[in-house]
């Protein structure tokens, strides 16, 4: 049995029930033999090892009362997986769904991510099983307060710098923010995607979309193509759909579908400027549905999706690049056919882990132009650490300061990736490219420090 597979096998003796962690791990585990060949001291150091086991679990209760006074019990999390290269860095999500195996997949991916951006920040992950849909804002409120009479005790702005996700968008840092402040008696840029009155930095709510979009031009314009006149079909509707739908447009680009967990809206002339204003709308201030767009707009179609569905429809649109910007598996292997059948050109993924390991395999054998999220979806957390600089510095930079600045960090994190694939021979391999550049990075910084 080779030193890899028995990294995985030993993990998966110890984490039996975590699937999306050790999907997240084989997934990169399965890059590294040949970087592990030409470095024999990582082996020797057993860094596999140790950068699969998380540096630090925090798990906590969340007691809170709702509107009609009663007690609600949920659980909170913080996964500090790696602080190699700097803070841990990452989101908190608020979702049903949230778990340790998620959260630990989560931060096991943004390690690589971080490390990717060349920003100084480690990795980590957290968040609750608390859904905040369909709550009301006093109720968000005591829930984030209650959440951070916890949290505050293990973060800070050289420690651990959370940053929002799924469910956490700018009213639940705001009252995350609040609460911290008050525990601890200190102003600091403890928190990012804060408002731009305290302490926020421009552009951080659009940065993971337009980052994609960034990302995306670059991988393109390794075939001779540009976003010109491409249609797109993008899931989610959320923050960093919203954002890819917006710069696709701003590019040239036709977007034909968002969708949120229900079922998704098939624009065939594409989504202009004022559907695109309404949804932002619906979403971040109603919180209402997107099938509501097409009782809205009579060019909208809206397709319901089942839950128990084999693949989504979504994906049998034909269209020349798919923009996946939901959640984690969201294409499996059936999706990935529909959409090579399709012929579509590229896929970059906008969600952490969009893609079952089915579905990259597809992708990759077809030889299509495919980005994974910890390389293509990195300008989210990229902007985040500029916006650590900010703070740091007593600055704010302007709208286009810090959106240039995103655009060189997303071409530096594609001329990595492309290189080192080209590197070892693997000419156009970003799922290589991506896993070796990051793994690379953090592995030397871990053995320069010692047994820590």
């Amino acid at each position: 049995m080779s030193y890899i597979e028995n990294v995985y096998k030993v993990m998966e003796q110890r984490d039996p029930s975590q699937t999306e962690f050790h999907q997240a791990v084989r997934e990169v585990l399965d890059s590294l033999q040949p970087v592990l060949e030409q470095h024999p001291e990582y082996q020797d150091a057993l860094l596999l090892e140790r950068m699969i086991e998380p540096e630090r679990v925090i798990q906590f209760r969340v007691p809170w009362v709702d509107d009609e006074g009663a007690i609600q019990v949920n659980r909170g999390f913080r996964v500090e997986m790696n602080g190699a290269i700097g803070p841990y860095k990452g989101g908190l999500r608020f979702h049903p769904s949230v778990n340790l195996s998620i959260l630990k997949f989560l931060a096991f991916e943004q390690v690589f991510k971080n490390a990717l951006t060349t920003l100084p920040m480690g990795g980590g992950k957290g968040g609750s099983d608390f859904n905040p849909r369909g709550r009301s804002d006093a109720e968000v409120m005591r829930f984030c307060q209650s959440f951070m009479q916890e949290l505050y005790r293990h973060i800070g702005e050289n420690t651990d710098v959370p940053a929002g996700d799924i469910g956490v968008g700018g009213r639940e840092i705001g009252y995350l923010f609040g609460m911290y402040r008050k525990l601890t008696n200190t102003f600091t840029g403890v928190l990012t995607g804060k408002g731009l009155s305290w302490g926020g930095s421009r552009i951080r709510p659009e940065a993971t979309g337009y980052g994609l979009l960034y990302f995306t031009r670059e991988a393109l314009a390794t075939k001779g193509e540009s976003l010109e006149g491409k249609t797109c079909l993008i899931s989610g509707s959320g923050n960093v759909a919203q954002f890819a739908c917006e710069k696709a447009i701003q590019m040239g680009a036709k977007v034909l579908t968002l969708s949120d967990s229900s079922g998704f809206i098939h624009v065939p002339d594409g989504i202009n400027e004022e559907m695109l204003a309404w949804v932002k709308e619906l979403k971040n201030e109603r919180r209402g549905r997107i099938k509501e767009a097409a009782e809205k707009f009579s060019s909208v179609e809206y397709h319901e999706v089942k839950q128990d569905r084999d693949c989504n429809p979504l994906w049998t649109i034909q269209a020349d690049i798919a923009l996946p910007s939901a959640t984690q598996n969201e294409i499996n292997g059936k999706d990935a056919e529909n959409l090579l059948n399709n012929k579509v050109l590229a896929v970059c993924e906008g969600s952490n882990m969009s893609s079952t390991s089915e579905a990259i395999e597809k992708f990759l054998d077809a030889g299509i132009l495919y980005t994974p999220g910890k390389a293509s979806n990195a300008g989210g957390v990229a902007t985040s650490g500029l916006e650590m600089t900010q703070n740091s510095m007593r600055l704010v930079w302007t709208r286009e300061e810090v959106d240039q600045k995103l655009d060189e960090i997303m071409c530096k994190i594609h001329e990595t990736c492309a290189q080192t694939a080209e590197e070892y021979g693997k000419t156009g391999n970003y799922v290589f490219g991506a896993n070796a550049a990051g793994f690379r990075k953090v592995a030397d910084a871990m053995l320069a420090q010692g047994i820590v």
